[in-house]
C-alpha cells in the first residue's frame, strides 16, 4: 500500500526575472551560471547591471512590463570575459557547378552568474 503525504515538500520560492541581455532574452535567478554573447567591456570578477527587466516573479506575484518593469534590475558577476563555443562549420555546394565553399567561425560569449534580482 502506497500512503501519500498530505502536506506538499519544502520548496524554495525564488524570484526570478526576464531580462534582455544583448538582444536576447534570458530566464535569471540568484545563483545562475549563463552564457550571453560577449560583453565588449567585461574584465572577470567585474560587476555587470542589466535594467532590461521585462518580467519579475517574486513568489507567484507576476510583474509584467510595458515594455519594461520600472526600477528592477539583475546584478550579475562576470565569471570568465571570453568563452568561444563550437566550431561551426558552413559549406555551401553547387552540384555538377564545380562550385565549393567552406567556411567556419567560433561564436564568441561571456559567462555570467546572476547575483541578485532587484525589483
Amino acid at each position: 500500500m502506497v500512503r501519500r503525504l498530505t502536506k506538499k515538500p519544502f520548496t524554495i520560492n525564488k524570484m526570478y526575472a526576464i531580462v534582455e541581455i544583448n538582444g536576447q532574452q534570458f530566464k535569471a535567478e540568484q545563483g545562475k551560471k549563463l552564457f550571453v554573447n560577449r560583453i565588449q567591456d567585461a574584465e572577470e570578477g567585474k560587476t555587470v547591471e542589466f535594467e532590461k527587466v521585462l518580467l519579475v516573479d517574486n513568489d507567484g506575484a507576476v510583474t509584467v512590463g510595458a515594455p519594461t518593469v520600472d526600477g528592477a534590475k539583475v546584478v550579475a558577476e562576470v565569471v570568465k570575459p571570453l568563452v568561444k563555443g563550437d566550431k561551426v562549420i558552413v559549406f555551401k555546394m553547387k552540384r555538377r557547378k564545380d562550385y565549393r565553399k567552406k567556411n567556419g567561425h567560433r561564436q564568441q560569449y561571456t559567462q555570467i552568474e546572476i547575483k541578485s534580482v532587484i525589483a
